[in-house]
């Protein structure tokens, strides 16, 4: 008879849910019967035998764990989060404000000379963020009046992303959040190795913390996590080669894409939903004319409503950019964690954005003073520490990252990113990419759903003064 049921970390430690679940290979008992017959010591001699000593990792998939990470930089967190197989929850620039002592000293800092600059520029950040926000609502507010009975609460909630988004390019990557984090610990051995790796004292004591929680429910799975010579030497060998003068590139390219790219995905499907092997298939659309081949298109993406997610064949076609984004859309962005992203190191040297509801609520000056400064103190510090440099970035300053995504990561992206409720700036790269994949591969890429009436250069005109 079937049985479908939990095993339930209530009453299981992880370790032993993870036995329970490897045992299955070669038992015909029933699960239940196999957890029974457990304790922690037999499933921590298990893992020792099996996952450590013979390399069966996978069975550490099934020992999940939920992390509350709390005050820790944003800047920790993209360390936190490089992780492609875990989730993440994280306090929002969009939706919340910060206090103005929300901000980490780095461990490299506490004793060195430059300190005192260092907590100047970003007290000075701080206290211009909280300045901002009661000017900037003022102006929203008038474009978005209070509807009828709507309480004050009401009203500032239902409008209150519409000026934080742009105040929020004062916070620095030294502003503390929280982040939720849940993962199976063999991600979670790799996510430790990274951090006791990094370059930054802050996400190496972030590392041991979470190997020594992690370990009070998988004592025996994350316990040979250590730091990784590789992970450590191998940025060491590629930065020493960097030469800091480079020619400008655009802020936009798309670097490489696949020029057979529909021609496979069709080939694929229709591979998928027939006997024919790929060969064979591409074959025949090579060979069928271009309606048919429109025809094909409409019945893989055209019956699609916004619940449904793109067939896997569209992952057959890849495309590479290259892009110039400020950090706080990067902050964004890096949540793609299906496509591929190299981003450059956090700097203020790309220059930075200046939001047009800045200038309209009069406080650009100091605006632009703030972020000068956070330019100057970068500078200093980057002679001492070029990682610690990063902390003191504010959101506003521009990064370059190279990436790349299939055709189905496109679509969520493009669709999901490109939505009036998403930020300004992280909607400018939707529709860039939106619009080179349809330059290259118009057939399937039409069936992308982007809100009608907004270029990209009308989100530029309206969110952000021009250079």
């Amino acid at each position: 008879m079937r049985r479908i049921y939990l095993l339930s970390p209530k009453e299981l430690s992880p370790e032993t849910i993870a036995v329970a679940f490897a045992k299955t290979s070669r038992s015909p008992e029933s699960f239940q019967e196999i957890a029974a017959e457990l304790s922690d010591e037999k499933s921590a001699r298990f893992h020792e035998k099996w996952v450590v000593g013979y390399g069966h990792a996978s069975v550490a998939e099934h020992a999940v764990l939920h992390l509350a990470m709390e005050n820790v930089s944003r800047l920790a967190i993209e360390s936190i989060e490089s992780n492609r197989l875990a989730s993440y929850t994280e306090k929002s620039t969009r939706y919340q404000k910060w206090d103005s002592d929300a901000f980490v000293l780095p461990p490299e800092l506490e004793s060195h000379p430059l300190r005192e600059r260092y907590e100047t520029t970003i007290r000075r950040l701080f206290r211009t963020y909280a300045d901002s926000l009661a000017p900037a609502r003022e102006r929203i507010r008038e474009r978005f009046p209070r509807k009828e009975g709507e309480s004050d609460a009401a009203w500032d909630k239902r409008i209150r992303s519409r000026y934080v988004d742009s105040c929020r390019y004062l916070l620095p990557a030294a502003s503390l959040a929280n982040v939720g984090m849940t993962a199976n610990a063999r991600v979670l051995e790799h996510a430790i190795r990274k951090m006791l790796s990094h370059p930054l004292e802050e996400v190496r004591q972030i590392g041991e913390e979470v190997k020594a929680t992690a370990r009070l429910e998988v004592p025996t799975l994350v316990k040979y996590a250590d730091p990784s010579p590789y992970l450590i030497e191998t940025p060491r060998a590629f930065a020493s080669l960097a030469d800091e003068s480079h020619p400008d590139a655009p802020e936009f390219s798309m670097i490489s894409y696949d020029p057979d790219g529909e021609e496979k995905i069709l080939a694929a499907a229709l591979a998928r939903f027939s006997a024919l092997p790929f060969r064979a298939a591409r074959t025949k659309i090579q060979n069928a004319s271009e309606s048919q081949r429109d025809a094909l298109a409409e019945a893989l993406l055209g019956a699609r409503t916004r619940h449904d997610i793109p067939l896997r064949e569209l992952e057959y076609s890849v495309y590479t950019f290259e892009a110039v984004l400020d950090q706080g859309a990067y902050f964004e962005f890096k949540r793609h964690r299906m496509m591929t992203q190299t981003p450059h190191p956090l700097t203020t040297r790309l220059g930075y954005a200046a939001p047009r509801l800045l200038a309209d609520a009069g406080i650009l000056d100091e605006y632009r003073a703030a972020m000068d400064s956070a330019a100057e103190t970068f500078e200093a510090l980057a002679a001492f520490n070029p990682a610690v440099a990063s902390y003191i970035v504010p959101n506003g300053f521009y990064r370059r990252v190279l990436f790349s995504m299939n055709l189905r990561e496109a679509y969520h992206f493009c669709e999901l990113r490109a939505a009036p409720n998403a930020h300004f700036a992280i909607r400018i790269l939707a529709r860039q990419v939106a619009e080179a994949i349809r330059s290259v591969h118009p057939r399937l890429a039409r069936f992308l759903r982007l809100p009608e009436g907004e270029t990209v250069q009308q989100i530029r005109e309206t969110y952000f003064l021009q250079p």
